[in-house]
């Protein structure tokens, strides 16, 4: 068995093809200087409300949705470019593996990263795999509260030092 600490490295196939509306979305993000917001993918409702959590948050005043796949994927793209110029990336992880935060781990600064684990946020849904299994209403609802929650502690962030941000903060992975 492979020692779980260890670093292990995924070929991904090269590509000069490019996303035409993400090239698009990544140069007009770039020129408004917009905070890229990246989250879980997950099939599971644990992706799900961070993938909706992201989505509102993304139509917040200063933060855009950037595609994972084509930021990962596509290096020479216009989206990954974004990623690489912001001054934070928001990452937000659907459960405790902290899938996308330990993958960009290792494509950007620590000090790039802000990365928050919605489950910390609720931990109602850790027995549920199908979304369609919660009403859509309350998906929604809580993906709200991480919203709220994940702006709020970007707020406090901003207000102190990103020491004391790791000593006092159980749900943010970055530090």
């Amino acid at each position: 068995m492979k020692d779980q600490n260890s670093n292990y490295k995924i070929k991904v196939e090269a590509t000069s093809n490019h996303c035409p509306i993400g090239e698009k979305v990544g140069n007009q993000m770039i020129d408004q200087k917009q905070i890229p917001v990246i989250s879980c993918e997950g099939s599971c409702i644990r992706g799900e409300i961070a993938r909706q959590a992201a989505n509102m948050m993304a139509k917040e005043d200063g933060y855009g949705r950037a595609c994972h796949g084509e930021i990962i994927s596509v290096p020479d793209s216009a989206m990954a470019k974004w990623a690489n110029q912001a001054e934070k990336i928001v990452v937000i992880d659907g459960c405790f593996l902290h899938c996308h935060g330990r993958i960009l781990k290792n494509l950007f600064r620590n000090d790039q990263l802000a990365i928050f684990d919605a489950l910390s946020y609720y931990k109602k849904y850790t027995d549920i795999m199908d979304s369609d299994d919660i009403p859509e209403q309350e998906r929604l609802e809580t993906a709200k509260t991480v919203l709220d929650k994940v702006l709020e502690e970007i707020q406090e962030t901003s207000q102190s030092s990103c020491t004391e941000r790791v000593e006092t903060c159980s749900s943010c992975c970055t530090g």
